[in-house]
């Protein structure tokens, strides 16, 4: 397949993606958090395709992403009321939630589990997509499994343009980090995976969210394993800063903001000038991308307030390190 199957986003091009959809073919798009590789939800032979693409494992489920509340119905047992509440606040946007699924979702894209992922995404190009294809997109992000998520189109192209059938390119992700999932089948609601909606926003619709303790070798959601979103050069956390750091090696930094201590970084990246951690959010992968780039023999990211997305922010550096 030709490396020159990136197209920008026009009404053309969507019906085309919608096309590929239906037919059972990937199309890569853009949403408000990252890219996702989608395919027909309710096509096991395509969603069969999205695993080999990208080489996950059976056992990780995916979201399914939907541009119609009705479609929540159709796809799951009745929602209860907090899963009501959610939708009405925060979709379309970076939410998903787990609910039992119905039998037209095929065990694929559940990973045999009872129950499945979906969430209405805010991107015009994914929400245009999803209504042209007129079917139900399973997608998990664009990439290969467990590797840095892509934010761009480039980044799609450079990882796996070769293996999709178009790569629907409609600009920077605006968020820069995957949605936030939460399971509302149990009778407290419980934080799978942290993202681009903080948790105390969640909180103030639904009331106490218990932090996920299930086994990671059996994920109930995307993000969930132990080692996910690393870069190919090793990285790690900083802990404290000293020369002996970069001492005969190409050292790069990842910097919540510009860093204090002058030290012969070969690279640093910034993610927000001012500590704003949505724009550090905004920018993570597309900094840890370039730091991947840089020729390093290692890249030391700094940790950031634990607090609204800075929670997402830690979850993927401490996932990207191996630091859980």
């Amino acid at each position: 397949m030709s490396m020159t199957n990136v197209v920008k986003a026009t009404p053309k091009a969507l019906q085309d993606a919608g096309d590929i959809i239906r037919k059972g073919g990937l199309v890569a798009f853009p949403t408000e958090t990252v890219y996702g590789l989608g395919a027909d939800a309710l096509n096991p032979q395509a969603v069969a395709r999205i695993f080999e693409v990208k080489n996950r494992p059976r056992f990780d489920p995916l979201i399914v992403h939907i541009a119609d509340f009705l479609e929540v119905e159709r796809l799951c047992h009745s929602p209860n009321e907090k899963a009501e509440k959610l939708i009405e606040r925060f979709w379309p946007g970076p939410l998903t939630i787990t609910l039992l699924k119905s039998k037209v979702v095929p065990d694929i894209v559940t990973a045999g589990l009872s129950t499945v992922a979906i969430r209405m995404p805010a991107h015009p190009v994914a929400l245009n997509l999803i209504k042209k294809a007129e079917v139900p997109i399973a997608a998990p992000s664009a990439n290969p499994f467990g590797y840095l998520s892509p934010t761009t189109a480039e980044h799609v192209k450079e990882q796996i343009g070769e293996k999709v059938d178009m790569i629907l390119d409609g600009g920077k992700c605006p968020i820069g980090v995957e949605s936030t999932v939460i399971d509302l089948t149990e009778a407290e609601p419980i934080l799978l995976r942290p993202g681009g909606l903080s948790l105390e926003e969640i909180e103030a619709v639904i009331g106490k969210i218990k932090l996920s303790t299930i086994d990671s070798s059996k994920p109930r959601s995307p993000g969930q394993l132990p080692r996910h979103y690393s870069p190919r050069t090793p990285i790690k956390i900083l802990k404290e800063v000293g020369f002996d750091m970069v001492q005969g090696k190409q050292v790069g930094l990842l910097a919540f903001t510009y860093p204090k201590k002058k030290l012969p970084y070969k690279a640093v990246e910034v993610l927000s000038s001012h500590g704003d951690l949505r724009e550090a959010a905004a920018n993570f992968f597309t900094q840890l991308h370039r730091l991947d780039a840089a020729g390093l023999d290692i890249i030391y990211a700094e940790p950031v307030p634990e607090v609204g997305l800075g929670r997402a922010i830690m979850d993927r550096l401490r996932r990207a390190s191996g630091d859980l």
